[in-house]
C-alpha cells in the first residue's frame, strides 16, 4: 500500500494488534492524518514509519514515555544527543539491575536443580517444600 491506511490496514502492515495502535493513538504517540468519506481514520506512511520506530525503540528497552521523548522534546523539536544520552543511561542502569536480579535467580535455580539431582526421582521434592515453607 502506498499512502493511506485505515487503522486495521496500518496495524496489519505494521504487524501489531489493532488494539495496540488504538492505545498508541489514545496516549498521543500516533495520530490519524485524515478521515475518509465514511469518517474512518486514515493514516499515512509517516504513521507507519513512526510505528516501526516505536516498536524498535521498545525492543531496545525504551518505555513508551521514553519513546515520546525520543520523538520530540518539550518544544516539539527533534531531541538532542544530550537528552537522548540521558535516556540511554537510564535504560542501561535498569538493564544492569535486571541482569543482577536474573543472575541471582539463576544461582537459586542452579542450587535447586543440584538438590533435585541428588534426590531419588520418587522422593518428595525438597525444593517444592522449601518454596512452601
Amino acid at each position: 500500500m502506498d499512502g493511506q491506511y485505515t487503522i486495521s490496514q496500518l496495524a496489519k502492515v505494521a504487524e501489531i494488534p489493532t488494539t495496540t495502535l488504538r492505545y498508541y493513538e489514545r496516549i498521543g504517540l500516533v495520530e490519524p492524518e485524515d478521515r475518509s468519506h465514511g469518517n474512518y481514520r486514515l493514516y499515512s506512511n509517516e504513521s507507519l514509519k513512526k510505528l516501526r520506530f516505536i516498536r524498535a525503540a521498545q525492543a531496545t528497552g525504551f518505555t513508551l514515555d521514553d519513546v515520546r521523548a525520543l520523538l520530540s522534546d518539550d518544544s516539539g523539536n527533534t531531541p538532542t544527543c544530550g537528552s537522548v544520552q540521558g535516556l540511554i543511561e537510564e535504560r542501561l542502569a535498569d538493564i544492569k539491575t535486571r541482569l543482577k536480579d536474573l543472575q541471582h535467580v539463576q544461582k537459586v535455580l542452579n542450587s535447586a536443580l543440584r538438590k533435585c539431582q541428588k534426590q531419588k526421582k520418587n522422593d518428595c521434592c525438597q525444593v517444592v517444600q522449601g518454596f512452601s515453607d
